[in-house]
């Protein structure tokens, strides 16, 4: 599925799934820009191929960040045939004790970001009428954890905004997909994730072991990120996309026992909740 004239916007490079998306996407001889929030972060990617690559300054919750990144992108490739959103940063934290600037900034990257970047390059893919958005979600939107309240939250924003836009775009030949990660071996334990102390002391059963479970998780994750990297990619350019794509056993083990436990639900209560429409 490698296309040396296929360009890639790739939003968070600096770590994780972005760097190693990036590093993937040049490996197969095509071609990247790469946007973090500071040059320093990309100067041993763009290395790897400074024809190809394109380093871009890119904070997400700036939308000039982000309509700047696009016309860098034209300028110097001529267009767009990717964009994945994989910047954001996790939250670990009772609900009670997340404050409105933390509840809101982890939105404000996590979903209101991914949507700047995302609308500031719908009017090139719908001109060319192709290309594909990947939106990075997580775990924590298939079921949610005690302390990930707002991390999650933003997450399954994101994926609901992102099956409204698929089928938004289909008429435009451009396609959606979500890429529901499981634990991987990056740097976002360490890097990109705060944790607010519990406030009670009620809380350390749930959302303090929570946390507990995080730290020691570090480094020891079961999912390989640059096998993750190739098999985004190769989804991602394909013809049909799934509009999910589960990472990992973990992540695909959970998904099975969400259903479950939905149709367990449904059928439990499902005769007594129907009965609430009216008789015809």
């Amino acid at each position: 599925m490698t296309d040396p004239t296929r360009v890639w916007l790739i939003s968070g490079c600096s770590s994780g799934f972005g760097r190693e998306l990036a590093k993937a996407a040049l490996a197969r001889g095509e071609r990247v820009v790469a946007g973090a929030r500071r040059h320093d972060d990309l100067r041993d990617l763009i290395a790897l191929d400074a024809e190809r690559a394109l380093p871009v300054l890119l904070d997400v919750t700036r939308p000039e960040d982000c309509a700047a990144a696009v016309d860098a992108a034209l300028a110097r490739f001529g267009r767009i045939d990717g964009v994945i959103n994989n910047a954001g940063y996790g939250l670990v934290a009772a609900l009670e004790d997340t404050g409105d600037a933390d509840l809101r900034h982890n939105f404000e990257t996590n979903f209101f970001g991914a949507l700047n970047l995302t609308r500031a390059a719908l009017p090139i893919l719908r001109h060319q009428r192709s290309g594909v958005v990947v939106n990075i979600s997580a775990a924590a939107a298939i079921s949610n954890y005690a302390g990930f309240g707002a991390y999650g939250a933003s997450k399954a924003a994101l994926e609901f905004a992102s099956e409204a836009l698929r089928d938004e775009l289909r008429g435009f030949g451009v396609r959606v997909m979500i890429v529901q990660p499981g634990p991987f071996r990056t740097d976002f334990i360490s890097r990109s994730l705060k944790t607010v102390a519990c406030s009670q002391p009620e809380y350390q059963a749930s959302v303090g072991k929570f946390a507990a479970m995080l730290a020691k998780m570090s480094g020891r994750q079961t999912g390989d990120p640059a096998k993750a990297a190739g098999v985004i990619l190769d989804a991602a350019a394909a013809e049909n996309p799934p509009l999910r794509l589960v990472l990992g056993k973990y992540a695909q083990d959970k998904v099975r026992r969400k259903i479950a436990a939905t149709l367990n639900e449904l059928e439990q209560w499902g005769p007594a909740a129907a009965a609430t429409d009216f008789n015809a």
